[in-house]
């Protein structure tokens, strides 16, 4: 998988605005682990980093479950969010602008990029006919519905059939351009399979798509035409521009653009896939504006092998999830256990073992027993061995000097179960090399020495393990480098970081001598399988 970011300083990312016709699931929970797992490995890098989450809180189906549930459009919006803010919080998720499209600032930028495409002469009235779904906001062709009429995504619901005015956007006067884009930038949709189904679509011939809505109050008004409101996906892709905007400055097209256009990354769920690799490219050459770094549609996730809905009854509670296990956990379990982009399956047995084989054991083990060997041999310091004293042929350093750009190319492409692999591989054989050198019989011997290299080098490998999986369990490892005799925290946004610190900090050999170690306790305790979480 190639490099999907532009080499800059700055490095933006952003989750789906995300549809609040309910609480966040699990699915949100995924895209927005990946994110933030991102933006923290783009920070420890020294980049200055700004990653966007927010909500989509306009249209049709928000307005009629508001309706069913006695509330207003803006007091349901206003409850769901409070559920996405308090599920990232728990997800120890580090975003740094939250965008709303019902606020007032995004309403300026929307009416503003929707006058300039005007001007390019690529909207117009006409009758839009045809099989609409709600729950999707879009207009299906035929041959995309299942029997009776059904949505095949939406498998529940039924599409509507509309006869209505609406102004189109001329999506088909830029399938020529977008074929010589996505030519020219071939990373610009990742994984492969996403791109070669947008190449699929897009080949077979392009149709201008509907941006207004007639009868549907919940939206800002066209500023050509007061009948009509702005339909949801030309306004909810522009939120990730609206959230662009610092807080003080004035809500234009060029403000939000100024710093940290374009957006590097673009993160999402293969089902919105259509709207952000053609929708938005197409919007952005309208409006005559540089393209992001970079779409990547991951998989969707099943529980037990089995699709996960309400109407099954094997839903997955997020909010469930973390309490019961805790966020780290959850993190860990979803970007291990699931090649990102490819789609993947929840067991809460497989949890429990993935969980208590890695961390418990493997990491937690190894750092608990190596520990209380270096307060018991060399009085809780870190022993007087220097990195670079240790043999290249040392079967912890071979792995070590190589690990951390290994890791970093596994994250650069969001191979995030390759990192915990490649980290997973040294952590093992740090348990096998303790087994095998026997470190409390050589001691017994009399051999120090040999005692000292065998304890650093088993030390300074968990250290590794720990800043590299940092961005993924930014918990475990602040606990792993505290009992190592650090002050570092993972969790602390105001640290400016450096690539020079990156650079030897990702280097086997960083563990600073004769350190005062922490007291030994477990960093990851031990999950038991108990009641299944709904």
């Amino acid at each position: 998988m190639k490099n999907i970011y532009t080499n800059t300083n700055t490095f933006a990312i952003t989750t789906p605005l995300y549809y609040v016709n309910d609480l966040p699931h699990i699915g949100s929970a995924y895209t927005t682990i990946a994110a933030d797992t991102v933006a923290r490995f783009q920070r420890l890098q020294g980049k200055s980093v700004l990653m966007i989450t927010g909500t989509d809180e306009h249209g049709q189906k928000i307005q009629r479950t508001a309706q069913n549930k006695g509330r207003s459009p803006k007091e349901h919006c206003d409850s769901v969010v409070t559920g996405f803010e308090s599920l990232w919080q728990q997800l120890n998720i580090q975003y740094d602008r939250f965008s709303r499209t019902t606020a007032s600032n995004h309403e300026k930028i929307v009416k503003e990029f929707f006058r300039r495409v005007w001007d390019r002469g690529d909207i117009y009235l006409s009758q839009q006919q045809g099989w609409y779904c709600v729950s999707c906001e879009e207009f299906k062709e035929e041959r995309e519905l299942l029997e009776d009429k059904y949505c095949a995504i939406h498998t529940n619901q039924k599409v509507e059939w509309r006869d209505e005015q609406n102004y189109f956007f001329r999506l088909s006067r830029y399938q020529e351009q977008l074929q010589a884009f996505y030519q020219e930038r071939p990373e610009f949709i990742q994984p492969e399979s996403r791109r070669n189904e947008v190449l699929s679509f897009v080949n077979q011939g392009l149709q201008d798509f509907s941006i207004s809505r007639v009868n549907v109050d919940w939206g800002f008004q066209l500023p050509i035409d007061p009948n009509h409101t702005i339909y949801v996906w030309f306004d909810a892709l522009l939120g990730y521009v609206t959230a662009l905007l610092d807080p003080d400055s004035e809500p234009t097209l060029e403000n939000a653009l100024s710093k940290w256009w374009p957006i590097n990354l673009h993160l999402i769920g293969k089902d919105i896939l259509r709207f952000h690799a053609v929708y938005w490219p197409a919007m952005l050459m309208s409006a005559d504006l540089p393209m992001p770094g970079g779409v990547f549609g991951h998989g969707f996730l099943t529980k037990d092998g089995k699709k996960m809905g309400k109407s099954l009854g094997n839903t997955l509670d997020p909010f469930e999830l973390i309490q019961k296990y805790g966020s780290d956990a959850v993190r860990y379990y979803f970007l291990k256990e699931i090649e990102f982009g490819v789609d993947g399956d929840f067991s809460e047995t497989r949890f429990i073992n993935v969980l208590n084989a890695d961390l418990a054991n493997d990491l937690g083990n190894l750092l608990n027993r190596t520990l209380k060997m270096a307060h018991k041999y060399f009085n809780g310091q870190i022993p007087n061995i220097n990195g670079e004293e240790v043999e290249v042929t040392h079967p912890l350093k071979t792995i070590g000097i190589s690990l951390g750009e290994e890791v970093s190319q596994a994250y650069t492409s969001l191979a995030f179960s390759k990192v915990c692999e490649a980290v997973l591989v040294l952590v093992r054989t740090c348990n096998k090399y303790i087994d095998e050198t026997a470190p409390w019989s050589l001691y017994k011997q009399g051999q120090l020495e040999a005692v000292a290299e065998v304890l650093y080098s088993v030390l300074e490998s968990v250290r590794l393990a720990a800043y590299l999986l940092s961005p993924i369990i930014p918990n475990i490892s602040n606990a792993i480098y505290q009992q190592l005799g650090f002050s570092n925290d993972f969790n602390n946004k105001s640290v400016i970081y450096s690539s020079e610190t990156f650079a030897k900090q990702i280097s086997w050999g960083a563990l600073p001598v004769n350190q005062i170690l922490g007291k030994p306790q477990p960093v990851f305790q031990r999950l038991e399988l108990t009641e299944t979480v709904a």
